[in-house]
C-alpha cells in the first residue's frame, strides 16, 4: 500500500505562485507514476500533470502548459508541483495520485492510490 499526503496549498494573489508537495508513505515498490489531479467547485476531476518514477518523464494538460511543473525526489519518495502565473480559475483541491504502471494519460481510474487533497485559492 502507498498513502499520499498532500502539502503546501494556501492563499495566493493572481499572477503569484505556489508550490505543492506530495510525500508517500510506506512501499513505493511497485510505483511507476505520480500524477496531479484538481476539482474546482462544481466540476469533475482533472487532469494537471504526470511523472514517471524512475524515468522522470512527464506530460501536461494543455491547461497548465508553460505554467506548472511537476517534478519528483526519488530519494525522498516525494512529487512536487510547482505553480506559476497562477488565475483565479486555478481555484480548486488539488490530489496527488499513484499509478502501478508506467501512465502518462488523464484516466483517473489508472491511478491506484490518492492522497486527501490540499486546497489551493487564487485571488484577484
Amino acid at each position: 500500500q502507498v498513502q499520499l499526503v498532500e502539502s503546501g496549498g494556501g492563499l495566493v494573489q493572481a499572477g503569484g505562485s505556489l508550490r505543492l508537495s506530495c510525500a508517500a508513505s510506506r512501499n513505493t515498490f511497485n510505483t511507476y507514476t505520480l500524477g496531479w489531479f484538481r476539482q474546482a467547485p462544481g466540476k469533475e476531476r482533472e487532469f494537471l500533470a504526470a511523472i514517471t518514477w524512475s524515468g522522470g518523464v512527464t506530460t501536461y494538460a494543455d491547461s497548465v502548459k508553460g505554467r506548472f511543473t511537476i517534478s519528483r525526489d526519488n530519494a525522498k519518495n516525494t512529487v512536487n508541483l510547482q505553480m506559476n502565473s497562477l488565475r483565479p480559475e486555478d481555484t480548486a483541491v488539488y490530489y496527488c495520485a499513484a499509478s502501478s504502471r508506467i501512465y502518462l494519460g488523464n484516466r483517473q481510474d489508472a491511478y491506484d492510490y490518492w492522497g486527501q487533497g490540499t486546497q489551493v485559492t487564487v485571488s484577484s
